[in-house]
């Protein structure tokens, strides 16, 4: 064998290399494990919006992580007014405020009716906001301008101002509502679920414009084709809408809803000023107002933090009970 032939013959028994496989002269086989530059490349890209966002998550975790974890902690003690100044020691309970919480019957009976009603404005709220949504598709400019003002108008209005202008529209001696349906002095917020419907339909004016809004232009981006190909097929509206823009608008229904059942499940504001503070005996009262009271109005704040950690428990549960059940049906979010 010649010097040529030899050296490559040595070269190529030495090392054999097939798309990152190096087999040495023994024949075992090591794999090279170092990232190519591509992998390097889309790893990189993964991380780039985890760290546009972590300022904002920071920020977000300041705020609401810590506030949690104080509610929580707070919870597990006895907190009352003697230990916020000083009188007394804040001593440790356990689940004792939780206990207490859950065999009152009271608080059972609250929370029953904060379920009935906040489903009762969430589904009122989606159906007025995606009704006039529908219509705003179907006039022309100058009235779709007029009634995107007006909404957004009542969608601004502060809740303390909104509760006061429909407690004036509602007054059994000064209220106009009165004198036009001829009920005299009618009090609305006297009975029980008068004042309920009364809370509902301001719950609904000042949360439906969220959802119109949202839910038009989720239509606009809509292609015309579909809508058109249903409308020569016969198809009414409301067969248009049950077949064609529901399913294409779930993802955007869906942010819709949860927000409405967070906003709703919470209602403070609007129960507090129409109701006088829960109504007659406490029939009006729901979560939030509930917990302000045994917080505040009877220095529980143990009892109060509990209530706060059902809430949030609650709101997650239903959340995440929701979504699973979009999951299953294939949607993606």
């Amino acid at each position: 064998m010649t010097a040529p032939e030899s050296s490559g013959a040595a070269v190529r028994s030495r090392v054999r290399v097939v798309r990152g496989v190096s087999r040495p002269r023994g024949g075992s086989r090591t794999f090279n494990t170092a990232p190519r530059p591509l992998e390097r490349r889309s790893g990189r890209r993964q991380a780039a919006p985890w760290l546009y966002l972590a300022p904002a998550l920071v920020v977000l975790g300041g705020l609401l992580l810590y506030p949690i974890y104080q509610l929580g902690l707070i919870s597990f003690f006895r907190y009352t007014q003697a230990q916020v100044s000083g009188g007394e020691p804040t001593t440790f309970e356990g689940f004792g405020n939780y206990s207490a919480l859950f065999s009152d019957g009271e608080f059972w009976r609250v929370l029953l009716a904060t379920v009935l009603f906040a489903a009762a404005c969430v589904v009122s709220t989606l159906a007025v906001g995606c009704a006039l949504a529908v219509l705003l598709t179907r006039v022309r400019a100058l009235p779709r301008l007029a009634l995107m003002l007006a909404a957004l108008g009542a969608w601004a209005t502060p809740a303390v101002t909104g509760s006061t202008v429909w407690l004036f529209l509602f007054d059994p001696d000064f209220g106009p509502v009165n004198r036009v349906l001829g009920l005299g002095d009618h009090s609305w917020t006297y009975g029980r679920l008068s004042a309920f419907l009364l809370v509902l339909l301001e719950v609904v004016w000042c949360s439906f414009p969220f959802v119109m809004v949202t839910v038009y232009a989720g239509i606009r981006a809509v292609p015309a084709e579909v809508l058109e190909a249903a409308a020569l097929d016969g198809a009414s509206q409301w067969r248009i809408w049950r077949s064609v823009l529901a399913p294409m608008l779930r993802p955007i229904l869906t942010v819709v809803t949860i927000q409405s059942v967070i906003w709703d499940f919470k209602v403070f504001t609007q129960i507090y000023v129409m109701t006088g503070g829960g109504g007659i005996a406490g029939q009006n009262l729901v979560l939030n107002v509930y917990a302000y009271q045994q917080a505040f109005a009877s220095s529980q704040y143990g009892l109060g933090s509990a209530i706060g950690v059902v809430m949030l428990l609650t709101l997650l549960a239903v959340t995440l009970v929701y979504l699973r059940l979009l999951r299953r049906q294939g949607e993606e979010l």
